[in-house]
């Protein structure tokens, strides 16, 4: 269940979402907080340059595992704007990191590219719960995942 709270910094995932698309950046945008509420890192896509490891969740991940103690990486949050595709959500679960709270879901992102007539990547769309055994997963938000579906058109309309 999405609370108030969730949305706020949720809502924030897509500010960081509009900063990755204006710097050219395909629109995802996420945040790591603790369980006292402390914003710990935030971050947004940064392909631009060629490197499509380069996803705001994998960056939380890394810092995570460098920065903070096993018990804290348990007990604290991910928010990001779109679901963690495969590779975000194994260096997640690798981590030991907690909850996931997403803005819009991977079936909502291929319906979208299908729409815009958007090919399919190489990785295979995966929910987290099909990559992470026991996640603890709460999303999308209907109303957020309106405003990623209009970053995302506008980056496949660009492109």
């Amino acid at each position: 269940m999405i609370s108030e709270m969730d949305k706020k910094y949720l809502e924030r995932c897509v500010e960081l979402a509009g900063e990755a698309l204006e710097k050219g950046n395909s629109p995802f945008g996420s945040m790591l907080v603790s369980r006292e509420g402390e914003v710990m890192f935030e971050d947004y896509n940064r392909n631009s340059g060629g490197d499509n490891t380069r996803h705001p969740e994998f960056e939380i991940a890394r810092w995570a595992a460098g920065n903070m103690n096993a018990e804290d990486r348990r007990y604290a949050t991910v928010y990001t704007s779109g679901e963690h595709c495969s590779m975000c959500a194994s260096a997640h679960g690798l981590a030991g990191l907690g909850r996931i709270v997403y803005a819009s879901s991977t079936e909502q992102l291929k319906s979208w590219q299908k729409d815009l007539g958007v090919e399919p990547g190489l990785l295979k769309g995966l929910a987290i719960p099909e990559v992470l055994r026991g996640a603890e997963v709460d999303g999308p938000d209907t109303e957020l995942s309106e405003a990623v579906r209009k970053l995302q058109y506008a980056y496949h309309q660009r492109s």
